[in-house]
């Protein structure tokens, strides 16, 4: 639009280029950060219908087996002959909290989820809680669940 001379005339057009430019720097962004945030600990979880609600706390002590029997701790993976060694120095930093919560892939045979409690229990660990997902459409039953883990 011009109003009779060329001095000091607005222009009426949106400039798009540096909205684009934003917009692909985060697309690169998120497209390098997202598999770096899904890279570790990844398992699916045996479902349950009576379970307690906790919500995921990193000051936990979490002993996590995908299905191909390999361990993280914390989310980190670990060597198997490194695992014992990791969780006592986890339960010494906290002589108060010696819980173990152990999150291990449904698919996995039973026998390496007892040996992963196994280490846990030489660990150290008090408590050991099995960590496990809502049946999709289950209600809780506040009644049934009325202890600290269940």
């Amino acid at each position: 639009m011009q109003t009779g001379s060329n001095e000091g005339a607005t222009m009426a057009d949106i400039n798009v280029t540096p909205l684009v430019d934003v917009m692909l720097v985060l697309l690169i962004i998120f497209m390098i950060v997202t598999p770096a945030l899904l890279a570790g600990f990844q398992a699916t979880l045996p479902t349950g219908i009576n379970l307690k609600e906790r919500p995921d706390d990193d000051k936990r002590v979490t002993l996590g087996i995908d299905r191909l029997g390999n361990y993280y701790v914390n989310r980190k993976p670990v060597p198997p002959e490194m695992v014992m060694g990791i969780l006592q120095a986890a339960f010494n930093e906290r002589p108060q909290d010696k819980v173990l919560f152990v999150k291990a892939d449904s698919q996995l045979p039973y026998s390496a989820v007892l040996k992963a409690m196994e280490i846990g229990r030489d660990a150290g660990a008090r408590v050991m809680a099995a960590v496990s997902e809502r049946t999709p459409g289950a209600k809780s039953n506040s009644k049934a669940c009325q202890g600290e883990f269940c």
